[in-house]
């Protein structure tokens, strides 16, 4: 893939932009971000955390281990051009692609795909085909090694590409190459990288303090659990072994006992981490009994961890002029990269990165406070600056070296906008006009409008 080359200027000698998201919800602004590239002529990353225990990405991580790879998979198909390539619109079918929600069913289907028989495969050229054949067989000889009396891989809403990814990762021994394979076989434009917020083989998992001193464990159990939130009482988490707080002689185990069967999980691994979470829902959750007051990276034992940033990610931020933080889940999608080691360092490094945009939610959900105590656009901000000030904190009037500029929508529902009072913070308030999108629950939600967007980005860029 050659670089996009502009005034005979390669996109490499451009200073870049990188983007800070999760998955689902900035995939709806990624022709924002390719058209603002295209008119400057420079290099776009994304970063995205792995630490998600939810979907299909669970029973992966539960059978085979490893990182979780839904959202990085997400973006990567969603980046794959839409030219008309009739090969390009059958892979992007393919990687998106969940199987049957009946397990039973869903098994069969896995097999017709990998064994070529499945009409997916109808319009993919034979060369990609079994190259692709062949990463899901060193997955599927994984699932049926690793078999075991009562526990076996539930097929259910298995996403493909997400297989692809883990698959790819087993046959390499490397993370950065599964991507790497996935983008070049998607011929994801060169100029454009999407990079693992940690390039790991191994599983990482994200805690949350609250303010009322209660702690959870799981970014599932965080931001949309399938059942009453996580932790049991009986079991404390902190950076030093965990304890069992119960009067009772045979207190319910959060851990994962030995007569359990045998899987990706270490042995005495926090069940809360292992539980399988194919099925869950973001609509209507219950409130956490407080705001979140920090977020953290624990073992499967539930001892606090510092995780290695990816070096990919520092050099990223060094190539960059702006960063902007992408609407997604606070806690759960944005932060889990900027409290690793670093990352906080090369944002307010003002020398190279100018402007720190943080394109605000146009609604408050779980995590955010809900309906009990909505977070402010200025707590939103505080979050950020707190997580990638880390343990230097912020000094008065600091939170304009993390975020210099707030772009936000105005209407029900929003976040409340102190647009003075960011002002005395650093941070420059821009509205955008946005746009009515009524769900198929007949609830109307504010989006922001793409061209709009994308003009108030230029602006901002440009100043």
């Amino acid at each position: 893939m050659a670089q996009i080359q502009t005034n005979g200027t390669s996109t490499s000698d451009k200073k870049g932009i990188t983007v800070f998201s999760g998955g689902t919800a900035a995939n709806s602004l990624v022709d924002v971000f390719n058209r603002v590239i295209q008119k400057r002529g420079c290099q776009l990353n994304y970063v995205i955390p792995i630490s998600d225990n939810g979907g299909s990405s669970s029973e992966l991580i539960r059978v085979v281990g490893g990182p979780s790879v839904g959202d990085i998979r997400s973006r990567l198909v969603r980046l794959i051009p839409k030219d008309g390539n009739r090969e390009m619109d059958s892979l992007r079918q393919l990687f998106e692609c969940r199987l049957d929600n009946n397990p039973h069913d869903a098994r069969m289907q896995w097999l017709e795909i990998v064994e070529g028989r499945d009409m997916l495969w109808a319009f993919i050229s034979s060369a990609k085909m079994e190259l692709i054949r062949s990463v899901l067989n060193t997955l599927n000889l994984e699932i049926v090694k690793r078999a075991r009396p009562g526990s076996t891989y539930n097929f259910a809403r298995a996403s493909i590409g997400n297989m692809f990814l883990t698959g790819a990762r087993i046959f390499t021994g490397s993370f950065e190459s599964a991507i790497y394979l996935l983008s070049m076989i998607c011929s994801i434009p060169s100029n454009i990288e999407v990079l693992p917020a940690i390039n790991s083989n191994f599983t990482h998992h994200i805690c949350a303090g609250l303010a009322d001193g209660t702690t959870i464990a799981g970014q599932v159990a965080i931001s949309h659990p399938s059942e009453p939130t996580a932790l049991a009482d009986t079991v404390a988490l902190s950076n030093t072994s965990p304890t069992v707080a119960s009067s009772d002689p045979k207190p319910k185990s959060n851990y994962l006992s030995i007569d359990e069967p045998e899987d990706a999980n270490l042995p005495g691994s926090l069940s809360t981490l292992r539980r399988p979470n194919i099925t869950f829902s973001k609509d209507d959750e219950e409130d956490l009994p407080s705001r979140i007051n920090r977020l953290w990276y624990i073992n499967p034992y539930g001892h606090e961890l510092k995780p290695t940033t990816n070096p990919k990610v520092l050099k990223a931020l060094r190539s960059s002029t702006a960063v902007i933080y992408s609407i997604g889940s606070l806690y759960t999608s944005i932060i889990p990269s900027l409290i690793l080691r670093g990352v906080g360092n090369a944002i307010s490094d003002k020398e190279q990165v100018k402007h720190k945009i943080l394109i605000l939610n146009g609604k408050i959900d779980r995590e955010t406070g809900g309906k009990s105590d909505p977070m402010t656009a200025t707590d939103f901000v505080e979050a950020i600056a707190r997580a990638a000030a880390g343990e230097e904190g912020i000094a008065a009037g600091g939170y304009g070296k993390y975020v210099s500029h707030l772009v936000y929508l105005e209407g029900e529902g929003t976040p409340v906008v102190d647009v003075e009072g960011l002002r005395r913070l650093g941070v420059v308030c821009v509205r955008a006009e946005g746009k009515i999108r009524e769900e198929r629950n007949r609830k109307k939600t504010l989006l922001y409008d793409e061209e709009e967007l994308g003009r108030v980005l230029e602006e901002i860029l440009d100043s």
